[in-house]
């Protein structure tokens, strides 16, 4: 069977390929495959025990067996094409709006075009590229991210966070590629009746796309550069 796999954020460097294409027999689980470029790359298997696995855009269990033509994608924690979104969803339901882009995101222009005449409040939280980490001076960051499968994850915590609280809609909005220091990552827009669900919305919103929506942060300093660690969600399985 024909494999194909995927290396994100600082496994990326560990193994120094993007993706890779590898023949092999049947009854290789993800955790096998892992152990196949751990023992090539002595840093991955460092790193064994923070890493997860998506099987075609889907979080796996290491222990699931791979399939012919399968995309199988190793990614670290998360730090957290034409037009302004590189990938949207729009949830026809409620009104949900999700996208990630290369250009500056407009948090409040989004948040008009999608407010209605039932909602007395929306709250918008924006997470801005800060001048420091620790002191140590920020010269400017970098996000990539596994692009089919994190807009699909952001569409699937937006759409829980709506049914779970009593707000209208939901709006979730990342930027990739390199962002200078006071410019907006990323953006979580709730919208409600009432304050008080628009706030818990918005913030249920951001903890949880920093910890499941494969995004990564590398920061660059006038001294060296790092990929920021962060930390899964404690349901996901890691190797």
């Amino acid at each position: 069977m024909r494999i194909r796999v995927l290396f994100f954020g600082v496994l990326r460097d560990f193994t120094g390929q993007r993706e890779c294409e590898l023949d092999l027999p049947d009854g290789i689980t993800a955790a096998g495959l892992f152990d196949y470029f751990a023992a090539q790359f002595p840093a991955l298997e460092a790193a064994r025990r923070s890493v997860t696995v998506a099987r075609n855009q889907e979080f796996a269990d290491p222990g699931v067996l791979l399939a012919d033509g399968d995309e199988i994608a190793l990614l670290p924690p998360v730090s957290g094409g034409s037009g302004r979104w590189i990938h949207e969803i729009t949830s026809t339901e409620k009104g949900n709006f999700y996208g990630l882009t290369r250009q500056p995101i407009d948090a409040p222009a989004v948040a008009r075009d999608l407010l209605q005449g039932a909602d007395g409040a929306f709250v918008n939280f924006e997470g801005v590229v800060r001048n420091n980490t620790k002191g140590r001076p920020t010269r400017y960051l970098e996000y990539e991210c596994y692009e089919a499968m994190a807009i699909k994850m952001m569409a699937q915590i937006g759409d829980e966070i709506t049914a779970a609280h009593p707000i209208s809609r939901i709006a979730m909005l990342h930027r990739l590629g390199r962002m200078e220091i006071g410019e907006t990552s990323v953006a979580v827009i709730a919208f409600s009746p009432h304050r008080k669900p628009a706030f818990d919305a918005a913030l249920e919103g951001i903890n949880k796309l920093k910890k499941l929506v494969p995004i990564w942060k590398k920061e660059y300093f006038a001294d060296g550069e790092v990929w920021v660690e962060g930390e899964w969600d404690e349901r996901l399985t890691t190797l």
